[in-house]
C-alpha cells in the first residue's frame, strides 16, 4: 500500500492515537474510518436537502 503524510498539530496527532488504540486499529485506519463517516455525513446531510427545481420537476415528470 502506498502511503503519504499529512502535517497535523501535536494535540489532533495525540487525540487520534489514543483513538486509534481505545478502536484496536492503526492510526491509518482511523483516519480511513475517520474520512468514511464524515463522507457518510455529507452524503446524509445532501439527502436531507430539499429538492431542488430540477429535481421537483424529474420526480413529477410523466413518464406514460
Amino acid at each position: 500500500m502506498q502511503s503519504t503524510s499529512v502535517r497535523i498539530d501535536v494535540a489532533t496527532h495525540r487525540e487520534l492515537k489514543h483513538l486509534a488504540a481505545v478502536m484496536a486499529m492503526t492510526v491509518g485506519e482511523t483516519v480511513s474510518l475517520a474520512v468514511r463517516r464524515l463522507r457518510q455525513d455529507q452524503i446524509g446531510a445532501e439527502l436531507r436537502a430539499d429538492l431542488d427545481e430540477v429535481e421537483s420537476a424529474w420526480l413529477e415528470a410523466d413518464l406514460g
